[in-house]
């Protein structure tokens, strides 16, 4: 029986980030549209989107290779393996030993890496620049994010997210200016990753400008559908993760009952709530930075995090 419970929380939790992605993503947009005194788009467009997209033909160049056409699985794999490992609603599950944040940190690389490839691929003009500036970008933010990763495991005592949600949870952690530094570099680096303001507007088209959307513009029909799904769990992923490490509260332990996972959801949906408007807010109250700026604006993270791992450091040697 204790299996079986958890082989289905364990699924409960694929699943859940599987179909809360797509809401996130119309949550923000919503909030967006309204704090811009706009009716917006319906809170489900997204899955509206999806289906129609699964619903029409796959149109590919004619010198696409076959990598260009297995890619968009790859990275709809690795992104929803990624963040079915971040702890959600409860701690403790059937593969918390794999939530190791070095292991998702990896499967978000290689998910990169695949996209950047199949941005070149087919050979224009745009896709190779949105695939330069993808690695450029990754280039300072894995650094940023690695150190991030680094402190917050000094701290915890552990790069597994289990045991650091259990241990931020604790009242052995108290304010530290180590994790507020850390956190900053953390949200930095998530709005980097998801391309989102100032460092890519999602909702642009403009060949100069967008990065993402220039590695994907020569796919179609289901193809498009796996990235913009994969690229909606990315973004609840970050959110996910920021909420696992920084506001751990309410996870049910591995041995709960059903009222505490039950709970442990609720909260969960609150936290996505909140981390989805803060993130709209923030949009709508600041502009794009030039692309020339985007390493100075990943630099600041690279120093809070360096910054955040010293401090730590200098405070465990007192």
């Amino acid at each position: 029986m204790t299996t079986l419970r958890d082989i289905l929380s364990q699924g409960a939790q694929m699943f859940l980030v599987l179909l809360l992605a797509p809401l996130l993503t119309g949550f923000v947009r919503k909030v967006k549209a309204r704090l811009l005194r706009r009716r917006g788009p319906p809170l489900l467009q997204p899955y509206r989107d999806l289906i129609r997209l699964m619903r029409k033909d796959v149109v590919l160049a004619e010198n696409a290779s076959w990598l260009f056409r297995v890619i968009p699985y790859l990275i709809f794999a690795g992104t929803w393996v990624a963040a079915s490992l971040v702890p959600t609603f409860g701690s403790g599950l059937l593969f918390s030993w794999t939530a190791d944040l070095i292991a998702i940190i990896a499967l978000l690389g290689s998910a990169r890496f695949f996209q950047a490839l199949a941005g070149m691929d087919v050979g224009t003009a745009f896709g190779g620049i949105g695939s330069s500036r993808e690695v450029m970008i990754a280039s300072l933010a894995e650094p940023a994010i690695l150190i991030t990763v680094f402190g917050v495991a000094m701290i915890a005592g552990s790069t597994q997210l289990s045991r650091i949600a259990e241990f931020m949870g604790s009242s052995e952690v108290g304010l530290r200016v180590s994790l507020g530094l850390a956190l900053v570099a953390l949200i930095i680096v998530a709005l980097a990753e998801n391309a989102r303001i100032p460092v890519d507007n999602p909702a642009t088209h403009l060949e100069l400008t967008m990065v993402h959307e220039a590695m994907v513009l020569e796919y179609s029909g289901r193809h498009l559908a796996l990235i913009d799904l994969s690229s909606e769990l990315k973004l609840l992923l970050y959110v996910s993760l920021i909420a696992c490490i920084f506001v751990p509260w309410g996870a049910a332990p591995a041995d709960s009952g059903i009222q505490a996972f039950v709970f442990g959801a609720a909260l969960y949906f609150g936290k996505l709530a909140a981390g989805g408007f803060l993130l709209a807010l923030f949009e709508t109250s600041i502009a794009k930075m030039r692309v020339f700026r985007i390493p100075e604006f990943l630099g600041a993270a690279l120093m809070l995090a360096l910054l955040a791992t010293l401090l730590r450091f200098v405070s465990g040697s007192l």
